[in-house]
Formats: C-alpha cells, structure tokens, sequence
C-alpha cells in the first residue's frame, strides 16, 4: 500500500476510535421507523402517525404504493392506505432508504459531488438489488433493497474527514485509494452503531469478498452481483472483475454474462425500482 494512503488510513482509524471523526447517524424520522420496525406490538396506526409528520417522505412512500413493482389495482392517495398495502416491514426499510438521501450531502462542493455519486451509485445497486432478489430469491426485495443502499455507507465518514483536510480532498488518487481499503470495514462499524439486523449489517465487507464460501445465497451476494452489473461496460477495476471467479453469481444461479438492463423480462422492472428511490 502506497505509504500516503497508509498514513491517512491509519489517522482515520484512530479519528473513528478516538471518537474524533463522529460516525453518521440515521435521520430522526429513520431512528422512529426503526424503532417501529423493532416493535413487535407496532401498527399501522403508529407507523403511519411517524412517517406523517415527514411531508416529503410520505409523498414518496405513496409513490411506491402506486410503483408497477406492485401491480396496484386502482391508485393510492393516502398515506395510511399505502403502509396497509406495503405492510410494517416493507415500510420500514423503504422508508430507512429514502430517509437516508439527506446523509449524503456537504458544505463543501468537491465533497457534495462526491458523496451524491455515491448516492447515485447506492440507488442504481438498490433497484438492481430489489429486482434480482424478487425474481432469483426467496430473500425480501425490501431487505435486499436496503441492503443496495447501505453497501457503500463507509464512504460518508472517510469523505467527512477529508472534507477537513484540503490537501486529502485535492488528492483524488489518494483519497480514492482510501476510501478503497477503508469504506468496507467502516461501513460494517456504522451499520453495528445504528443496530441494523445481522443479515445486512455486514453487507459493506460482504459485497466485495468475491470468494465468500457459504451454503446458500443471501443479501450479500445479492448486492454483489448488483454492484457489478451497475459497473458493466465502465472502466472501473469492477468492470473488469472476471465474474466467472465471483462465486454469488453460482448461489443465484446466474449466468456471469448476463446484463439485466438488457433482459426483456427485467429492464422494466428495473425502470421501475430505480424509479422508486429517484
């Protein structure tokens, strides 16, 4: 590892230890939903009085009562009738998603763009996430979809401290090489912090072991194969990746060389889940 990079890396591990650089927290309106979600005596009545005091947030979650993922028979215009039709559950991991747009902001222009590429990215992985795991799952395309949206949340606290060191932040190469090794095992240290069910909370360092050997397919290989069909035909080192070495492609039971956007039976589909967190 270049010495530079080793160096940051390691002043951003002992900032985050030291509590020196504050790991993100989830908006207020996300911690209600979850805690909701958590509650085993929780209704429609409670969700339904958290995510009405966010105007912006009901509005969306309306809009994906009415998505065609859903195939709603007759439209939707309330906020109680939509949390009826996506259930407690669905709710609460949508509603965490799109409650998190708001982290992915900063006072710094170099930054700012940089964390909305990640947001962008996220939410690409998160409709191909939700479509994979509907139709080469068992697993729930609400999780799967959360799962999209968090893979990369490491970024945000390495991009924080780089914000406060100019001379990072005009580095690109370095910063780049950073948030590389450190993004994943940061990630997993925010998802811990926020209390995020085991079966996502370490998708940050799942995602990207490509020789992980488990039993059967889960929300980490999901986001795996995700996460490479949102680089196909790029030249980012995952768009170069050999898939047929990337063993989530097997416990799918997919075909290394598919290119979903170009599957007649999905590329709607996926229209459709991007539409959901756009």
């Amino acid at each position: 590892m270049n010495p530079i990079v080793e160096k940051v890396r390691q002043e951003i591990i002992t900032a985050i230890k030291n509590d020196q650089l504050v790991l993100p927290t989830l908006p207020e309106v996300a911690l209600k939903v979850r805690e909701v979600a958590d509650d085993p005596d929780a209704d429609i009545e409670k969700l339904t009085n958290v995510i009405g005091n966010d105007a912006a947030l009901s509005a969306r979650i309306i809009r994906v009562a009415n998505s065609p993922l859903l195939r709603a028979s007759r439209a939707i215009e309330d906020l109680r009738t939509a949390l009826m039709r996506l259930g407690i559950q669905y709710t609460c991991n949508i509603a965490t998603g799109l409650a998190m747009e708001q982290m992915f902001q900063a006072t710094s222009d170099l930054v700012d763009m940089r964390m909305r590429d990640v947001w962008s990215r996220s939410s690409e992985v998160a409709g191909i996430s939700h479509v994979l795991c509907k139709h080469y799952t068992r697993l729930r395309p609400d999780q799967a979809t959360l799962a999209g949206l968090v893979h990369k949340i490491g970024v945000l606290p390495i991009l924080t401290y780089a914000e406060d060191h100019p001379a990072l932040l005009k580095d690109s190469l370095t910063l780049d090489a950073v948030i590389d090794h450190l993004h994943a095992p940061v990630g997993d240290l925010i998802l811990k912090t926020w209390g995020f069910p085991e079966e996502i909370a370490h998708i940050p360092t799942q995602h990207i072991n490509f020789t992980r050997d488990i039993p059967k397919a889960d929300y980490g290989d999901i986001v795996t194969v995700a996460m490479l069909q949102s680089y196909l035909g790029t030249d980012s080192p995952m768009g170069r990746v050999d898939y047929t070495k990337v063993k989530a492609f097997d416990r799918l039971k997919l075909d290394p060389n598919m290119h979903i956007s170009e599957s007649e039976d999905l590329s709607g589909e996926m229209e459709a889940a991007l539409s959901l967190l756009l």
